[in-house]
């Protein structure tokens, strides 16, 4: 016997629009942007979706499933009741242009703002040098494929409006990745706290619970550097240093590296063959 199931699809632009209301044949293993696909074909060509890999390695299938902030191509059918529709709407932080289709053109916009990766000089030897507990620390920030969830489902974002005045999870954790690198020379904080606005952020922790990737934005990323930024402008011993201690003083004061340095023999060497990025 054939499954069917039901589903309620938000479509319109953005001067508004309604729920349509759509029945699909199911088998084992159908994702949600399966069943989109299927309503496309049979139903309505003219559904607008944005996706491209269907492998959860893109990021651009995001959308609202039952009001929860998801991939269509990673989410089940099987994960919802068969006997009660299930709703797919928009991400709710953007401007929508069709259907399923919002308008993120801002968050690349903020991505300019960013300054980007400076290294320090290579070492005498032609190599970079760094411990491997500093890369482990920042590698799982690169696991971000910019799907833009936590954006979306960040309130200050997405209740606030505040688009001018927060970058966002998704930028925070750019930038925590440039600010812990260990071979990064370049001060941020200034940015972070003023143009990024690190302290809107209080840290419900939503963006890390709808992140695919699972990585922990909240506790590994944006609290951190919360913790790095009070640290550099409120810190009395930092505040004087700055205020009237030598020149070297107050390089060593507002320095990115204020942990003891580790033996260098134990320092993991760096292929000379590209940049670090």
């Amino acid at each position: 016997m054939v499954e069917k199931a039901r589903l309620r699809v938000l479509r319109g632009n953005k001067d508004g629009g309604d729920f349509e209301n759509y029945e699909v044949e199911t088998y084992p293993g159908m994702v949600v942007l399966d069943a989109i696909h299927e309503v496309q074909a049979k139903n309505a060509p003219d559904l607008a979706v944005r996706w491209n890999c269907k492998a959860g390695r893109c990021g651009s299938c995001s959308a609202e499933i039952n009001g929860k902030p998801k991939l269509l191509c990673m989410t089940r059918m099987s994960h919802y009741p068969a006997d009660e529709p299930i709703t797919v709407t928009p991400m709710r932080a953007f401007p929508v242009i069709r259907d399923l289709v919002t308008d993120v053109s801002w968050n690349f916009k903020v991505a300019k703002k960013v300054p980007p990766f400076a290294p320090r000089p290579r070492d005498k030897d032609g190599h970079y040098r760094m411990q491997q507990m500093d890369i482990d620390r920042v590698q799982e920030f690169r696991k971000c494929i910019e799907c833009f969830l936590c954006q979306n489902v960040c309130h200050v974002i997405r209740d606030h409006q505040k688009k001018e005045e927060f970058a966002g999870p998704r930028f925070l954790i750019h930038l925590a990745t440039l600010d812990m690198h260990p071979l990064d020379t370049l001060d941020r904080k200034d940015m972070i706290k003023e143009e990024f606005g690190v302290g809107l952020c209080n840290i419900t922790k939503c963006c890390t619970e709808v992140c695919p990737e699972h990585i922990h934005i909240t506790d590994n990323a944006i609290i951190p550097l919360k913790e790095r930024v009070a640290d550099d402008r409120y810190d009395p011993v930092r505040w004087l240093l700055r205020k009237v201690g030598t020149k070297d003083e107050r390089r060593k004061a507002t320095s990115k590296d204020t942990g003891p340095k580790r033996p260098s023999e134990t320092a993991a060497r760096v292929s000379t063959s590209k940049e670090p990025s």
